[in-house]
C-alpha cells in the first residue's frame, strides 16, 4: 500500500500511519488516477476475497446492490440484499422497541446499520473466510413521487471493518436528488453507492480523494451532499468539520451547516420549521459590533407576537468568498472562527454565495417558519444597487422577489456617518430615482427595519483595524472585542497574532 500521504482534513504521515490491509487482498485495478466507470469500481469489490456484507435499502429500490449483481462475481461481496419498502416491516426489522418519527432520517439509517452490521457479524464471525472483513450497507431514501411535489432526499451509509475482527468505522452521507425524474434519481442512486463502498475500502486514508471520489461518473446537477460524517478507529483522524467546508469549496453542496457544539448538521434536521435569524460575516475576529449585531436583532426578533425562544436559533455565516479572500483556503483559520462562535453558543453555516437573496433562496427550501436577515446598513445600500444584478433578467426586482418571500424580514444595523459622525438609520438613506420607490415600499410594508437598542461606540469599531492591530503587535485591540474572544487570541495565537511591540 503507499504511504500516507498529507492531507488536508486529517493528519500528517508522522501522526498517524495507514493500517496494512490483510495479505488476501489484492491491489485495486487503478493506480493512475483514471476514473473507474461503475462497473468497474463493482467487480474489483466483488474480485475481492477479504470484502464481504449486506445491503438494505428503502425507498429508491435496490439500485447500488443492483451493480454489483450485474458486475458479475457477486457471490464473493453480497451476503445478503433487502428492501423492507413497508413502514410496518422497516419498523419491525430495525426499531421495534421505539419506531422513529421520520423513515427517511439520519436515526433511521443508523438503526439499519446497526441491525444489519450486528446480523451479519454475529452469523458469520466463525467462517471460513478467514481475513474477511464485514461490511453493512444502508440507505434510506425519498425519490420524486408520482406528483412530483415532494424533496427528493436520502441518507446513505456504510459500517465496516477495515481490518479482521476489528472495530468498525462508519461513514454517513445526506444527499438531495436534483434530477425531475424518478428513474434518473435511482441510478444516481445506485452510481453513488458503488462509490462510496469503494471509497471506503480503497480511499480511506486520503479524505479529499475519497469526498471527490464520490462524484465519479456523476455531475453536480445530478445530486448534491449536504452533510458527510466520517467516524471509527481507522476515521478518527479525519476532522468532519473540515470534511463538510470541502464539499462546499468542491462544488458538491452549496452550503454546509455546524451546530453550536462543532458538529456537522444536515440543515432539513436542524433548521425544519424553526425561526432563524442569520448573520453574515468574516468574524475575523468577533468584535463588540458583531455581538451587539446580534442581541440587539435577537431582541428586536423577541417582540414578534408568535416569537417562540424554544424554536429559534441564530446562525452565522462566513462565505467561501471570504475563506478565499487572501487566494488559498486557510483551514486553521476557519476552524479558528468556527471555535470562537461555537464558545459563544452559535451555529455556524459556510456558504458559496455571494449575493444574500441566493442565501435566502437557498436557506427557504428548509420550511423555515420565520427568516430574519440581519445587514449593516452600508451593506443594504450595496444590496440595492441595480448593478450587482445585471445577470439577472429581471434585473433588481427579480433579486429583491427572491429577497423578500412572505417569512422573511431584514433587520438593518446603522452605522456612523463618516462626514457628520452622525447615527445613519434608515431615515437617512436616500437612493436614486430608478430605487427609491422599491425602497419605499419596503419601507412601508415593513419588510426591512432598523434596528434599535444599539450601542452607538461599538460602530467606530472596524474588524479590518482590530485584525491588523492584532498581527503588527497594536496594543488596545483586546478593548475592541469580547474578553473571553481576546484571551482564546492570545492563548492560541490566533489570526496571526503578535507580541505587542514596546
Amino acid at each position: 500500500m503507499p504511504t500516507m500521504k498529507q492531507n488536508t482534513i486529517g493528519q500528517s504521515d508522522e501522526q498517524r500511519k495507514p493500517l496494512p490491509l490483510p495479505k488476501t487482498s489484492p491491489k485495486p485495478m487503478s493506480d493512475n488516477g483514471q476514473i473507474l466507470s461503475v462497473n468497474r469500481k463493482a467487480l474489483e469489490i466483488n474480485l475481492n476475497p477479504t470484502i464481504f456484507g449486506s445491503f438494505a435499502e428503502i425507498g429508491g429500490g435496490q439500485e447500488v446492490v443492483r451493480n454489483f449483481f450485474q458486475a458479475g462475481g457477486a457471490s464473493g461481496t453480497v451476503a445478503k440484499s433487502i428492501s423492507a419498502y413497508d413502514k410496518r416491516f422497516s419498523d419491525a426489522l430495525y426499531c421495534s422497541e421505539k419506531p422513529s418519527k421520520r423513515y427517511v432520517s439520519r436515526e433511521r439509517l443508523e438503526l439499519m446499520l446497526s441491525a444489519e452490521y450486528d446480523e451479519i457479524t454475529s452469523l458469520l464471525a466463525d467462517s471460513e473466510k478467514g481475513e474477511i472483513r464485514f461490511f453493512a450497507f444502508a440507505d434510506t431514501v425519498s425519490t420524486l413521487n408520482f406528483k412530483k411535489d415532494n424533496i427528493s432526499h436520502g441518507w446513505m451509509g456504510v459500517k465496516y471493518q477495515l481490518t479482521p475482527q476489528s472495530q468498525p468505522n462508519q461513514v454517513i452521507i445526506h444527499i438531495r436528488l436534483l434530477e425531475n425524474d424518478s428513474l434518473l434519481q435511482q441510478n444516481t442512486l445506485g452510481i453513488l453507492g458503488v462509490n462510496l463502498l469503494y471509497a471506503c475500502y480503497f480511499h480511506w486514508q486520503w479524505p479529499n480523494t475519497f469526498l471527490l471520489s464520490l462524484m465519479d461518473n456523476l455531475s453536480p446537477d445530478r445530486l448534491a451532499i449536504t452533510m458527510m460524517h466520517m467516524s471509527g478507529p481507522e476515521l478518527s483522524y479525519v476532522d468532519n468539520r473540515l470534511l463538510g467546508v470541502q464539499l462546499v469549496k468542491n462544488g458538491m453542496t452549496n452550503a454546509i451547516m455546524f451546530d453550536q457544539n462543532g458538529n456537522v448538521q444536515e440543515p432539513d434536521d436542524m433548521l425544519y420549521k424553526t425561526n432563524v435569524l442569520i448573520f453574515r460575516g468574516s468574524f475575523r475576529p468577533v468584535t463588540h459590533v458583531s455581538v451587539d449585531m446580534l442581541k440587539s436583532s435577537f431582541a428586536l426578533f423577541e417582540k414578534d407576537k408568535d416569537y417562540d425562544r424554544f424554536n429559534t436559533l441564530s446562525l452565522c455565516e462566513i462565505t467561501l468568498n471570504n475563506l478565499l479572500q487572501e487566494g488559498s483556503f486557510d483551514e486553521r483559520d476557519f476552524l479558528d472562527r468556527v471555535d470562537v462562535l461555537n464558545e459563544m453558543g452559535q451555529n455556524v453555516m459556510v456558504s458559496n454565495f455571494r449575493e444574500f437573496y441566493k442565501v435566502v433562496n437557498y436557506l427557504s427550501q428548509f420550511r423555515i417558519n420565520k427568516f430574519r436577515l440581519v445587514i449593516g446598513i452600508e451593506t443594504f445600500v450595496k444590496v440595492m444597487q441595480p448593478k450587482y444584478y445585471a445577470n439577472l433578467r429581471g434585473g433588481i426586482i427579480e433579486a429583491i422577489g427572491h429577497l423578500f418571500p412572505e417569512n422573511v424580514k431584514v433587520y438593518v444595523y446603522p452605522a456612523l456617518d463618516q462626514s457628520t459622525g452622525k447615527l445613519l438609520t434608515l431615515n437617512e438613506l436616500h437612493f436614486p430615482v430608478e430605487t427609491v420607490h422599491l425602497f419605499e415600499h419596503l419601507k412601508a410594508n415593513r419588510k426591512i427595519l432598523d434596528v434599535p437598542g444599539i450601542y452607538p461606540a461599538f460602530l467606530r469599531i472596524y474588524s479590518h483595524d482590530v485584525l491588523e492591530k492584532i498581527r503588527s503587535g497594536q496594543p488596545g485591540w483586546e478593548n475592541d472585542v469580547p474578553a473571553f474572544v481576546a484571551e482564546r487570541i492570545k492563548s492560541r495565537r490566533l489570526f496571526g497574532y503578535s507580541e505587542p511591540t514596546q
